[in-house]
């Protein structure tokens, strides 16, 4: 299985792709798209849709892996942010991907096992589950990677294959 981990937000969109056969991991690509900060919106919304094309284009995954909204105190990055996730959203399903939304708890205790684990061990985690040389930079790459990781550990399961049946109905 090919899965696309979307790290969402409107300045830096952290992407990983990997594939997963139920035991092992293989790194395919990863990265980010950036969009910069001069830029009107508009313009940025419109980017990250062709972008995000792009990137599925290019590494054809079957399945993409986001991490759900939260709100916290600022509610003007959060409504970006989740127009920006929108964009995402719609590109995938433009490509007729099977998308999965997983919160930063679920994220968290699938690559360390415990939920409220710092973001430096998950980055740790990553490099060592994709054997990588450094852990990716940006930092939102790491978490595009971690997200492609939850999903393969959740999908692999018993309850994820319910819960993927379940997405396609």
């Amino acid at each position: 299985m090919r899965i696309l981990g979307i790290d969402p937000g409107y300045a830096t969109i952290g992407y990983g792709v990997v594939d997963y056969d139920g035991f092992r991991f293989k790194t395919v690509g990863y990265g980010a798209i950036i969009t910069p900060a001069n830029m009107p919106f508009l313009e940025r919304l419109d980017s990250i849709y062709n972008d995000m094309l792009s990137v599925i284009d290019k590494y054809k995954p079957e399945h993409l892996s986001i991490e759900k909204l939260y709100f916290n105190t600022n509610t003007t990055t959060a409504i970006a942010v989740a127009e920006a996730r929108g964009v995402i959203l719609l590109a995938a399903h433009h490509r007729k991907l099977q998308v999965f939304e997983y919160t930063p708890l679920q994220v968290k205790s699938s690559i360390t096992g415990y939920g409220k684990a710092e973001k430096r061990q998950v980055m740790e985690m990553v490099k060592s589950f994709l054997s990588l040389k450094a852990v990716p930079k940006p930092d939102d790459t790491a978490d595009a990677l971690a997200l492609a990781i939850c999903h393969a550990h959740t999908a692999a399961s018993g309850i994820g294959r319910i819960y993927a049946q379940e997405k396609k109905k």
